[in-house]
């Protein structure tokens, strides 16, 4: 075999779908978040030909470097477990063109509504005149299980998704059904949802979460700050933001997973700086100071 059709050969692997080996492998597939998935090694998500794992906080790209990760073996053996899955063409069939997944917000739930602002101004320690503001605006309701939800707003202000924000004793945290976080985000500034001023903000802080962006909204008043919904270290939307002029602060958590992903965001955007909350996140940072 020429050196060439060996390198076609082994561009072809690559390129088999990274679902499609995901499942031969034996993950699982999020309920709440088509880009998760569960495997043996630890959370995965994948954004087109990549993948990263949160739990180890490695990644890669290509369908050799996922069964590299997940199987280990050598590059050999990735390349003959390939070969005897996706024989024929040297890929995987070609797929069924992805439908777009249908976004399925939670209903407002009215009766629920005292719960969650009792929850996040004395639990989590926002005040009640933003509670309120993000209420009337509509971009903060409850459901019908007494979740806080955070909508996602893309071109338009159009719903993209939600972030959905347990209000009980037991803590937990997910996203709406067909939720599309790199298509929008929640964001807010001042006291209500972004774009509330046409005046350029003193400075846009990127953070993990929307009780989090509210919790640093309220340590850094006036900024513009944005739910990333998850540590992601290139988010669609983030190039525009580093082109409008405006500082841009990596805001992510004061953990591994969060300073991995900070270093990764300044890497590719050298003028993103990094802004460590003096706690664990924003949220701590927050209520310590109550």
């Amino acid at each position: 075999m020429s050196a060439w059709r060996g390198q076609e050969r082994v561009d072809r692997l690559r390129a088999v779908p990274l679902p499609s080996v995901l499942r031969l492998c034996g993950a699982l597939p999020d309920p709440s978040d088509p880009h998760k998935w569960h495997t043996d090694q630890g959370t995965l998500s994948i954004t087109g030909t990549k993948f990263m794992n949160w739990t180890q906080g490695v990644g890669g790209g290509g369908s050799i470097d996922l069964i590299l990760h997940l199987r280990g073996g050598g590059f050999q053996a990735a390349i003959q477990w390939l070969e005897r899955h996706f024989s024929g063409s040297l890929s995987a069939p070609d797929p069924p063109s992805p439908q777009k997944p249908q976004l399925r917000l939670p209903r407002c739930q009215p009766l629920h509504l005292e719960r969650i602002k009792r929850y996040l101004n004395v639990e989590r320690a926002l005040p009640m005149d933003l509670i309120e503001s993000l209420i009337g605006s509509g971009v903060l309701y409850a459901d019908h299980r007494a979740n806080a939800v955070f909508l996602l707003l893309g071109k338009g202000n159009e719903p993209v998704g939600a972030e959905l924000r347990g209000s009980g004793p037991v803590p937990w945290r997910g996203m709406a059904p067909g939720s599309q976080k790199d298509l929008g985000m929640f964001s807010v500034s001042g006291l209500s949802p972004w774009p509330g001023s046409l005046a350029t903000p003193p400075g846009i802080i990127l953070c993990e979460s929307a009780i989090d962006a509210l919790s640093c909204l309220v340590l850094h008043p006036g900024h513009r700050c944005i739910s990333t919904a998850g540590v992601r270290a290139d988010p669609p939307w983030l190039v525009d933001l580093v082109a409008s002029g405006a500082p841009v602060y990596c805001g992510f958590d004061a953990d591994s997973p969060g300073d991995t992903l900070a270093k990764r965001m300044i890497a590719r955007y050298p003028l993103i700086h990094r802004l460590r909350p003096s706690w664990h996140d924003w949220n701590d940072t927050l209520r310590s100071r109550r």
